[in-house]
């Protein structure tokens, strides 16, 4: 782990955001192969079955704050699958590729959403069925242009215990993070996008930081999990990913313990950032307390 190239963020435990993070995803050809990296930082996964489209299956980190990470991939890379949400994040082992937020009344949020301008999508059902037998169903919506969960998350609302989709096992599947703290986003505006995300939630002005290691400026909105990221350089690793895959989620900060030597400021915190070369575009890394 020579090269600076990380895709989660690993930093202390904080105060939870004012927006409840419900998942963040992050989707490659095979599971198999996304569930060894978590394993290799200590974040232990537990199959958690197909999907209800019958093309991707999933594995879960579930942390104690009740959030969790979906690792998502085909379950058969023979076939077909266009139209399929985050194909293109599956096929280019992109890592990192949407969340969502808790809506308790997707239907009243997504008509608040529609009264500021905000473009959504038709409200879908959704489910899977755990290798145990437990049937799990709910509803999602899409917020604002590209995939779902892209630039902005979707809303997802559960008619079957959420507990039953967090835990399957009945408790976190890893002590080694508390939980899921930011999203970072990279945007290929910055300052569009801060509009954007204003407009949609009547956020405050953000908080802004140049990191040269990391390769962007920063915008983060102080009570909310959100970050969003524009390269610095045409050409580094952040403006190829945007090329690759558009305004998407980058990296994920997740709540840890543990302490690291060698470390950079990120908003305040001292993180170590980590080589992952098996993962192009994508970034992994830890907190020094």
């Amino acid at each position: 782990m020579r090269h600076l190239l990380c895709w989660l963020i690993f930093i202390p435990m904080a105060v939870a955001a004012d927006w409840k993070i419900d998942h963040a995803t992050i989707a490659g050809p095979n599971l198999e192969n996304l569930r060894s990296l978590l394993a290799s930082v200590g974040a232990t996964t537990e199959y958690g079955g197909p999907h209800s489209s019958g093309l991707t299956e999933m594995a879960i980190t579930a942390f104690a704050d009740g959030s969790y990470l979906e690792l998502i991939a085909w379950r058969d890379l023979r076939a077909p699958h266009a139209g399929q949400s985050w194909a293109k994040f599956m096929d280019q082992q992109a890592g990192p590729c949407a969340w969502a937020i808790q809506a308790p009344d997707i239907g009243a949020e997504t008509g608040r959403l529609k009264a500021a301008g905000i473009s959504v999508t038709e409200t879908v059902r959704g489910g899977r069925v755990r290798p145990d037998g437990v049937k799990l169903e709910w509803e999602t919506a899409g917020i604002g242009p590209g995939d779902r969960g892209s630039l902005f998350p979707f809303l997802i609302h559960d008619f079957t215990p959420r507990d039953r989709r967090v835990y399957p096992s009945g408790k976190p599947t890893t002590q080694e993070y508390f939980g899921i703290s930011l999203v970072v986003i990279g945007v290929r505006d910055l300052n569009a996008a801060v509009a954007q995300y204003r407009r949609a939630f009547g956020l405050p002005v953000p908080e802004k930081q140049l990191d040269g290691q990391f390769g962007a400026t920063l915008a983060r909105f102080t009570g909310t999990p959100v970050v969003l990221a524009e390269p610095l350089d045409a050409k580094n690793w952040l403006a190829t990913r945007l090329d690759r895959f558009g305004d998407a989620p980058c990296a994920f900060v997740l709540a840890g313990w543990r302490p690291a030597p060698g470390s950079t400021r990120w908003f305040g915190q001292n993180v170590r950032w980590f080589d992952a070369p098996q993962f192009h575009g994508m970034r992994l890394g830890a907190t020094v307390p």
